[in-house]
C-alpha cells in the first residue's frame, strides 16, 4: 500500500495560505469555543472571504456571510473547501463540492479527519487534497506566529 502525505511541503502550503482568497467551512458552529468557529473567524482575519457550511444554521450570519445548507451552495469562486465533518461524511461533501465549485483548487481536512476517497477524487481532478491538518496552525507555524504557544518556528523575533 502506497503512503501518502497528510500534506504537500511548507513552500506549498505557504503559497496555498497566502493565495486562496474564498473557503468555504463544512460543519462551522456558530458557538465561539469550537474550532470550527475560531479557526473560520481566523482565515477572515487573514484577509479570507468564509463561507459558512451548516444545515442547522442556514440562513443566519456568520463572519458577514450567510451560512449555506450545503457545500454545493457556495459561491462559483470559492477556491477552498475546510471540512470539519467527521471522516464517514468527507467523500460526499467532497464530491458535491468538486460538482459544484468549478475555482475550487483546495480541499482541506481538518486535524482527526482523513479520507483515502477524498484524496482519489481530488487526484483525479487535479486538486490538492490536504488531511489530518489545521490551515489556523498552518498558518501560524509557517508565518511565525507561534512563538507564544510554546512551538519552534525557527523565526528569531523581539515581538511579543
Amino acid at each position: 500500500m502506497t503512503q501518502f502525505p497528510d500534506a504537500p511541503d511548507d513552500a506549498t502550503l505557504r503559497e496555498i495560505l497566502k493565495s486562496v482568497k474564498t473557503v468555504a467551512v463544512v460543519g462551522v458552529s456558530s458557538n465561539e469555543i469550537r474550532p470550527s468557529y475560531y479557526v473560520a473567524r481566523y482565515l477572515k482575519l487573514k484577509g479570507m472571504r468564509v463561507i459558512p457550511v451548516n444545515p442547522g444554521l442556514e440562513g443566519q450570519s456568520l463572519f458577514g456571510e450567510r451560512v449555506v445548507a450545503d457545500v454545493a451552495d457556495a459561491p462559483a469562486e470559492t477556491d477552498m473547501v475546510d471540512i470539519f465533518r467527521r471522516s464517514e461524511h468527507v467523500a460526499p461533501i467532497v464530491r458535491a463540492a468538486l460538482d459544484a465549485l468549478p475555482n475550487m483548487r483546495v480541499v482541506w481536512l481538518q486535524i482527526g479527519v482523513f479520507s483515502d476517497e477524498a484524496r482519489a477524487m481530488c487526484a483525479e481532478r487535479g486538486v490538492t487534497f490536504i488531511q489530518n491538518r489545521c490551515p489556523k496552525i498552518e498558518y501560524q507555524r509557517l508565518f511565525g506566529e507561534l512563538r507564544m504557544g510554546g512551538f519552534n518556528t525557527g523565526v528569531i523575533s523581539s515581538k511579543l
